[in-house]
């Protein structure tokens, strides 16, 4: 049996706090473990888990393949990479992770002696590829058309198994 929608645009995921209310109040609603964040593509619902890496890791990708400059950029500059919106609002940090796991997939590490924002925080960041790097700014896997950031909180829904 699939996946059925039972909400669209459920919004951020916000906070440590209002991202484990939610999750509560969800399993009251659905029964624990019978519903699933994802993404829906094609007609086809996706669980987060799976978009993480066909879509979300798969744009910072295809940026890097068509935006070689930056890849070199990163990787000379940077000793490390942080998310200062995730760490100011203890938001979940998926950009810095699909970087990572870019850079390990092709053998590739940081060289540089800075700590690189990727994305901004009121308005401020710590370099120039900060802003080019940000979900913001990056196309999705795709759809050229839409960044990373409007694909993920537009198609996010949540869904509850219906089976078995």
């Amino acid at each position: 049996m699939p996946w059925q929608i039972v909400e669209r645009k459920i919004g951020r995921a916000g906070g440590v706090k209002q991202r484990t209310a939610r999750q509560r109040d969800w399993d009251r609603k659905y029964g624990e473990g019978q519903w699933a964040v994802g993404y829906v593509g094609h007609g086809v619902f996706v669980p987060q888990e799976d978009a993480l890496d066909s879509i979300y890791n798969q744009s910072y990708e295809d940026h890097f393949a068509c935006h070689p400059e930056d890849l070199e950029e990163l990787i000379r500059l940077a000793k490390s990479l942080r998310n200062p919106h995730a760490d100011a609002t203890t938001g979940v940090d998926l950009q810095v992770p699909a970087i990572m796991t870019c850079l390990e997939r092709h053998g590739l590490q940081l060289q540089g002696t800075e700590v690189v924002d990727i994305g901004s925080w009121k308005g401020q960041a710590s370099h120039a590829i900060s802003i080019r790097l940000s979900p913001l700014q990056i196309k999705v896997t795709g759809e050229p058309k839409k960044t990373l950031e409007q694909f993920w909180q537009e198609r996010k829904c949540l869904a509850v198994w219906e089976g078995e």
